[in-house]
């Protein structure tokens, strides 16, 4: 099994595992970090070397974090990279976890999965347009 690391800013990590366990359970070679306002890089850094470490021995690990750039999302490439079996994603959304979760039951590779990852994830992204019906004036007689 891939392994699942959610980290963000504040408790975006916690907030999104709340919302994934109470639709799917709760899940195995599963962490979460938060990035608290009182966590230095070292903390974080920290952090994250734990939660790999907890899942050395999957086939993988795919992180998400929730901004491209973002302390959590560098600070996961600094620390995963060097192990050679860690892929980092940034904007991170329910949908796109959601799916992760399910599917990793299924999907073994890990490029795989982090590719599924990306495309539910901009598939999750829509906009409600409202579209008015017109009234039909019904027809006189049978």
């Amino acid at each position: 099994m891939i392994g699942l690391v959610v980290t963000g800013h504040a408790n975006f990590a916690s907030g999104l595992t709340s919302s994934v366990n109470l639709i799917a359970g709760e899940q195995e070679a599963y962490r979460y970090i938060d990035f608290l306002p009182t966590y230095s890089l070292e903390d974080l850094a920290r952090e994250l070397t734990k939660a790999f470490d907890d899942l050395k021995d999957c086939e993988g690990i795919l992180v998400f974090s929730d901004l491209m750039g973002g302390t959590p999302f560098k600070t996961a490439v600094e620390v995963g990279f060097p192990r050679g079996n860690v892929n980092v994603l940034s904007g991170t959304n329910l949908p796109m976890l959601l799916e992760i979760v399910m599917s990793r039951k299924f999907i073994e590779d890990l490029e795989d999965l982090t590719q599924t990852a990306i495309e539910v994830g901009t598939e999750g992204v829509a906009r409600y347009t409202f579209q008015k019906v017109e009234a039909v004036e019904p027809e006189d007689g049978i």
